[in-house]
């Protein structure tokens, strides 16, 4: 099972680097936002050639529940079409009061997820227009190592940073901490990219955690390939 050390790495680097922040948002931090915002652009237009496979890999309370896969790829609407790869598994067997105790957990969770994937595309990826208004309302900050750091980005209180190579203008890595309903139902994402060939950079793996359920997701798009236009 993957492990991700980014939310630990990011926070530190932040921690460090706002230290010796770079003055009030201003013509530097409007540059570089330019900069990332382009990146972000590109990347997802060129994505649109391309279909692949994602890997998911779900667990609660430490122990995996699941694991399956889906070829994807970009539909007319702009959106990610899924195609599950293989048979789905088979449903639970048990009747009566259990089963239908059993019917109802899955339920309930399976809403639950679909609530926090909601969330989730809000954040991801991470969105030019919404980082555009963020600096606008005064809800940026920038480092001169290439960090963006945005808070009260969709719901108050909430924190995205971005970690960019200002070499290969391309984003490295992103951390997200956000929250269903309440505060205290906390969801953090923490995510790592990688590039193609062609420059194409792409979102190779995420965790995702939410805490007040124990849940975990990990996904892994890999098998990246040309589609015909």
């Amino acid at each position: 099972m993957i492990r991700l050390t980014l939310s630990i790495c990011i926070l530190a680097t932040a921690a460090s680097v706002f230290s010796q922040e770079i003055g009030e948002p201003g013509a530097p931090l409007r540059q570089r936002l330019g900069t990332v915002k382009q990146s972000i652009a590109q990347d997802q237009l060129r994505l649109k050639q391309y279909a692949w496979t994602e890997t998911t890999r779900i667990s609660l309370k430490g122990e995996a529940k699941k694991r399956s896969q889906a070829d994807c790829l970009y539909g007319p609407d702009g959106k990610v079409q899924r195609t599950p790869i293989g048979n789905p598994p088979p449903a639970p067997g048990r009747r009566g009061i259990k089963g239908k105790i059993v019917a109802n957990k899955i339920e309930n969770m399976n809403d639950y997820m679909d609530r926090v994937a909601s969330l989730v595309q809000r954040y991801v990826p991470p969105d030019p227009e919404s980082m555009q208004a963020a600096f606008e309302n005064g809800k940026a900050q920038m480092s001169s190592a290439g960090v963006l750091a945005f808070h009260d980005y969709v719901k108050p209180g909430d924190s995205l940073t971005i970690i960019f190579n200002l070499a290969t203008k391309k984003v490295v890595a992103f951390a997200l901490a956000t929250y269903l309903d309440e505060a205290k139902d906390v969801v953090t994402v923490n995510a790592r990219f990688s590039t193609l060939p062609d420059g194409t950079n792409y979102l190779e793996t995420s965790v995702l955690n939410a805490t007040a359920k124990k849940l975990q997701i990990e996904k892994t798009n890999s098998e990246y390939r040309k589609v015909a236009g």
